[in-house]
């Protein structure tokens, strides 16, 4: 049942208002409830699907006696549980999938697994089942090896070799990508892609290898803060706040039907500059630990040197891009992580 107050204005109309039934899998995760949470305040019927393999249900906390919420425990690789929560759904927004670095290297297959079949599943129930908006969760990772400085959504992909497993998840999420594009243009289903790059934010765990958490976490309980190889590659950091208010303008907005776009912040720094930072911020008596990419994932991993995204794409179709200083990103997660901390 809906209450009144929803603000999802179709494109044609600005003064009509739309209530959906969402369904996000995933939806206890980091990214996943903070988007939960920001469906709801428009006024959204919410369905939530995740197995907590990685999401956490304390995520949900705030939420999960509301009203116009369902959380259904399980995994999107149950075809009868994703046919049951996606009968009636307006809208779809698929997180679910095998993430971070150290679970892709360790287990190539689940990735895999975890990320293809039931993508295609949901995109087969979603064009079958009059879905109309279809949100697919992708990652910069699909770019693979690529040299530019800053890259752009319909730039070459350039994927390492088969015989190195940290690869395994930026192809899986490339056929996600071509799937559902596919089915948007044999189907009119209403797909659009997000390729997000380094979200962080309150909420984020360091257990699956995210850097930001694991230097705070290490910094609060007295260092080292270990840092891989010299600390020269490059990255950007978008606030989870930002990105989820970005997902949920192309969800609204008819123009990112069909389209990829880059999500996350331009901002560029090296890690080695990220853990200076925690560390000023935290504890300026911590020290840095420097370890080989192979002592940390083993010796056939490899990385990418440069990251940054060129989100011109993302302003032109709905008016903005996530532009948070990192001072201040950094500053809300190293009070989240204090706040969460045991009390002694």
């Amino acid at each position: 049942m809906f209450t009144s107050g929803a603000d999802m204005r179709p494109n044609n109309n600005p003064e009509k208002i739309v209530m959906a039934n969402c369904l996000v899998t995933g939806g206890a995760g980091f990214i996943g409830s903070h988007l939960t949470e920001l469906l709801l305040q428009r006024g959204h019927h919410v369905t939530v699907l995740d197995n907590l393999s990685t999401g956490r249900a304390v995520n949900l906390d705030a939420v999960q006696d509301h009203e116009r919420l369902t959380i259904r425990s399980g995994s999107i690789t149950d075809p009868v549980l994703l046919s049951e929560v996606v009968h009636g759904a307006d809208n779809i927004y698929h997180l679910a999938a095998a993430v971070g670095v150290k679970l892709v290297a360790d287990d190539p297959v689940r990735t895999i697994q975890t990320n293809i079949f039931p993508t295609e599943q949901l995109l087969r129930l979603a064009a079958s089942s009059g879905v109309r908006k279809f949100f697919l969760a992708s990652t910069s990772e699909v770019y693979g090896k690529h040299p530019g400085n800053a890259w752009l959504e319909d730039d070459d992909l350039h994927l390492g070799p088969t015989c190195r497993p940290r690869w395994a998840y930026g192809c899986s999420k490339a056929i996600d990508e071509f799937l559902a594009l596919a089915f948007h243009q044999k189907y009119g289903l209403g797909v659009t892609v997000g390729r997000f790059f380094n979200v962080v934010g309150p909420r984020q765990v360091g257990n699956y290898g995210m850097v930001v958490p694991r230097f705070v976490d290490a910094a609060l309980r007295g260092g080292p803060v270990t840092v891989y190889d010299d600390g020269s590659q490059i990255r950007c950091f978008g606030h989870v706040q930002e990105v989820v208010d970005c997902i949920y303008a192309l969800v609204d907005s008819d123009d990112a039907a069909g389209r990829v776009f880059n999500i996350g912040s331009d901002q560029a720094v090296s890690i080695l500059e990220l853990a200076q930072k925690v560390i000023e911020m935290v504890n300026p008596e911590v020290e840095i630990q420097f370890i080989p990419y192979g002592e940390a994932y083993g010796d056939d991993f490899e990385d990418v040197q440069r990251r940054v995204p060129n989100t011109d794409r993302l302003a032109e179709t709905i008016g903005r891009r996530p532009s948070m200083p990192l001072d201040r990103i950094l500053e809300d997660i190293i009070a989240a992580r204090r706040a969460a901390m045991p009390s002694s």
